[in-house]
């Protein structure tokens, strides 16, 4: 028997396929499935018709793990459907009211935080992500069904709070009722998430890439973490309809957590520490070896990590003038800045440093004067290979 859809997902690149797809897969293995997806491509239709034709696809995961070579391949199957929000917005509609449906995800970027002023309550679908995602909640609100888990995966901190606010702006903005948008805030969970995979297109000489459009590369590492309550709450003021409302309810309690039960989530109270991680170790290494290596002709991390004249350095960068700075502010950042050099030493993947070095000016902002500043203030000297990562730019 199939498992239901208890999944949408919003976004059908190859990041998602290879991180909650590829997360839900490995979960339906298990005694407690997470349940099927259901893709939506946002803007046009063309990657539907792919999805629809294959059902399944295929991810590589290859890398380094502990010092060990991974390089697997794993037939994905955990796509119920794939929908087209123009030409399908009647059947998204559908599944929005379905008492299976327990968990939305989002990766529609940066740009797909913003409403159109040209949106409204009749528009099937609307324009931007906000509003469709309104509409499909106030679909669900009004078949008396419980709130769900909002995920999104975009990069931007406090994604989930920034995505509640801007449909709760385009409910005002649409005078939806009061009870409607408490149901938004109370019964809904909305929960800041940081993503952190690396992903790729396989190249073009692997068999499989000739047989699967759909087939991507994964490394082995995978970071997903999500604050804030750990379930769904029940219909707050919703149209009574008490046999659906209690089969929500039933479902959450049985299906709300499974996604986030796969090994790669961390469930945390706040994410700032793990920002602040990402940003000064993995971040800042990436922004370093722009300055230092792209002048000496090399062209891919893997070849910098590996090349006798940047390793020793960066070490040092890492060791002892960054990770000293966040022992008492965040989690292990020895062993994650151990592990970026491991990600970074990739065989598998040709991270180019000149596409790092695009906005390095902008870069060297974020994620290297902070931590020069910081080791100035803290140790009264300047930290030497930071100080020269800046009087590079």
């Amino acid at each position: 028997m199939p498992q239901p859809e208890t999944i949408l997902q919003f976004g059908t690149g190859k990041f998602l396929r290879c991180f909650v797809d590829l997360f839900a897969h490995e979960l339906n293995q298990t005694e407690r499935p997470a349940g099927r997806v259901v893709v939506v491509q946002s803007t046009g239709a063309g990657r539907v018709a792919q999805w629809s034709q294959q059902g399944r696809y295929h991810v590589a995961v290859r890398g380094l793990a502990a010092g060990a070579l991974v390089d697997r391949v794993d037939e994905v199957q955990s796509i119920g459907r794939a929908l087209a929000a123009s030409a399908d917005w009647p059947a998204l509609l559908d599944l929005a009211a379905s008492p299976d449906l327990q968990v939305i995800v989002s990766n529609t970027t940066e740009a797909g935080f913003a409403l159109d002023a040209r949106d409204a309550p009749t528009s099937a679908p609307p324009r931007s992500f906000p509003a469709k995602l309104l509409t499909l909640l106030q679909a669900r609100y009004q078949a008396g069904q419980g709130g769900v888990r909002i995920l999104p995966c975009e990069l931007l901190e406090q994604n989930g709070l920034k995505l509640r606010d801007l449909v709760l702006e385009q409910a005002a903005r649409w005078q939806s009722s009061g009870d409607f948008l408490e149901w938004l805030r109370s019964a809904c969970t909305w929960h800041n998430t940081l993503v952190d995979r690396i992903v790729s297109s396989p190249s073009a000489d692997d068999p499989l890439a000739a047989s699967d459009p759909l087939f991507a590369v994964a490394e082995p590492f995978a970071f997903w973490g999500v604050d804030g309550p750990s379930a769904p709450q029940s219909p707050v003021s919703a149209p009574p309809q008490p046999a659906q409302a209690g089969h929500a309810d039933r479902t959450a309690e049985a299906r709300g957590d499974r996604l986030l039960a796969h090994p790669a989530v961390r469930r945390v109270d706040d994410l700032g520490p793990y920002y602040l991680r990402k940003v000064r170790v993995l971040n800042g290494a990436h922004t370093a070896l722009v300055a230092k290596a792209l002048p000496l002709g090399l062209v891919t991390v893997r070849q910098a990590v590996e090349d006798p004249r940047i390793r020793p350095w960066l070490e040092s960068l890492l060791f002892e003038e960054i990770v000293p700075l966040l022992e008492d502010r965040t989690e292990e950042p020895a062993g994650f800045a151990r592990t970026t050099l491991e990600r970074f030493a990739n065989p598998f993947l040709e991270h180019r440093l000149a596409d790092i070095a695009l906005h390095h000016t902008v870069k060297l902002k974020t994620r290297i004067e902070p931590s020069a500043s910081e080791y100035r203030a803290r140790f009264g000297r300047p930290a030497q290979r930071l100080e020269e990562v800046l009087a590079a730019e």
